[in-house]
């Protein structure tokens, strides 16, 4: 049986996760701000709490930890070594290339640094759990990192399998496309996805997760080598347009002044 995978609204425009082998009857968090409704649904579907995945350190990533780690005592805390003594309780450090479990589901540890020096995402088969790495529709901004490390993770995350279900940390997706059509206007398939997005969030409906696939179709941080984007990019700086981590950089610097 699949993983099932519960998508949990927190604070203003964070996603939490809670994610379990329902067979096993194990279950584990992934980037939780607070605890929320965590609990409740832990008792209604039966399930007990194992783990907590933390992608990186931020606050709005670890919040939960505390309280939950009184709340379930035993639980094992996950993040990268690189967040030794940033991520409250952790007690499993984890670098590239490792595998985590629950139940009898297995995810591979991706490290994807940029938006911080600790970044991880957890792939579970068709589900990758990204953090603030992959956005729909955009990336994370550079706190830590370089835009060098940022492109390598982009690019590992976007070699994937294009069907991969992309499970970003916060609803960013409206105001990232609004940016992305002034990068790349003449990408019909991204005007399409930015339209399907506004009615979506004028309805309330989440525009996570996403696909590997749509975002190399639509999502500009990915997209370093459109025609379009090398123009722009030409226009910008002429003197870093030739290299695409250059590109990259670029597009962020264009976004973070948007």
């Amino acid at each position: 049986m699949a993983l099932e995978i519960i998508q949990l609204p927190q604070w203003q425009d964070n996603y939490a996760y809670l994610i379990a082998d329902p067979v096993a009857g194990e279950a584990a968090v992934v980037d939780a701000p607070e605890p929320g409704r965590i609990p409740e649904l832990l008792k209604e579907k039966n399930w007990q709490l194992k783990a907590i995945f933390n992608t990186h350190h931020h606050p709005d990533h670890i919040g939960a930890n505390r309280e939950l780690i009184r709340m379930y005592p035993g639980l094992e805390i996950y993040g990268h070594q690189n967040d030794a003594g940033r991520i409250t309780g952790m007690n499993r450090p984890v670098d590239d290339g490792d595998t985590v479990r629950l139940g009898s589901e297995t995810a591979e540890v991706l490290f994807v640094p940029g938006h911080t020096s600790g970044h991880i995402a957890y792939r579970f088969g068709g589900d990758v759990f990204v953090g603030d790495t992959l956005f729909a529709g955009g990336c994370g901004r550079l706190f830590e990192g370089t835009a060098v490390q940022m492109h390598r993770s982009l690019s590992r995350l976007a070699a994937l399998p294009a069907i991969s279900r992309v499970w970003c940390a916060h609803e960013y997706t409206e105001s990232n496309l609004r940016f992305a059509v002034t990068i790349e206007p003449g990408n019909r398939a991204l005007a399409a996805r930015y339209q399907k997005v506004r009615d979506q969030r004028t309805k309330g409906v989440p525009t996570v997760p996403s696909t590997i696939g749509e975002e190399k179709e639509t999502n500009v941080f990915l997209r370093w080598d459109s025609p379009e984007i090398i123009e722009r990019c030409r226009e910008t700086d002429p003197g870093s347009a030739a290299d695409p981590a250059q590109r990259f950089a670029i597009v962020r610097k264009l976004k973070d002044r948007f």
